[in-house]
């Protein structure tokens, strides 16, 4: 199986532990946990990915979630899944892209989702800025106008389900040619980055978010490797 491995911040290339280095490194970003991004997307990469979730992490850490909606929206299939961290960390991020027809029309659409532990920064990557969590961004959100006919800048969160429960996302800060939502499941950042912006109207229809380390369905349909996942858009 190939994999692209790159930084989990800035997408540059990542030098592995050594004899003076306990750590994964990007020379721009310093210790980092890498992505690992396989080439291609099928059953056997999904499973290899669950498996070396479900290991765990380092120093008693929970496993990181693979979260991939379920049932998948008409038309769409998933494009890529990817994990950060090492053998001396264990995984600290994960990350699976889907695509399919846009939600207002006018073409295809993308949506990578990010399950990632504090400090990873691959929610940031995806969403095009700065900082290695979305905490504030987040806050700035929450601190911003409130409801009601006064305050017509307010935006409400993004309501989805996630493994059954109800989960806000909100609206953060991106490059303007994708929209980022933000919020937190499991004790972990979650981020839904879409690609054109106007995808991020699939947040609000009822989508549900499924935990692929609990149970991968058979049914799953996959498509072209995501340019996205890759750092190749």
């Amino acid at each position: 199986m190939s994999v692209v491995v790159s930084c989990p911040r800035c997408a540059g290339s990542v030098r592995p532990p050594d004899l003076m280095h306990a750590e994964s490194r990007c020379t721009r970003c310093g210790p980092v946990a890498p992505l690992h991004v396989p080439e291609h997307i099928d059953g056997e990469i999904v499973a290899s990915v669950v498996e070396r979730a479900l290991a765990g992490g380092a120093a008693g850490r929970p496993n990181v979630p693979l979260w991939c909606p379920w049932p998948l929206p008409a038309g769409w299939t998933v494009t890529g899944v990817g994990w950060a961290g090492d053998d001396a960390t264990g995984v600290r991020a994960t990350a699976l892209a889907c695509a399919g027809p846009a939600p207002l029309g006018g073409g295809p659409a993308e949506l990578v989702l990010v399950a990632e532990e504090p400090g990873v920064g691959l929610g940031a990557r995806f969403a095009g800025v700065s900082g290695p969590d979305p905490g504030p961004g987040l806050a700035e959100v929450l601190a911003g106008p409130g409801p009601g006919l006064g305050h017509p800048q307010h935006v409400e969160p993004a309501r989805i389900r996630v493994s059954g429960h109800p989960t806000p996302l909100w609206l953060v800060r991106s490059e303007t040619d994708r929209s980022a939502y933000a919020g937190e499941a499991r004790g972990m950042w979650l981020h839904a980055i879409a690609w054109p912006a106007s995808a991020g109207h699939l947040l609000a229809e009822d989508v549900v978010l499924h935990d692929l380390a609990e149970w991968t369905p058979p049914e799953l349909v996959y498509g072209a490797p995501s340019p996205y996942l890759h750092g190749r858009a």
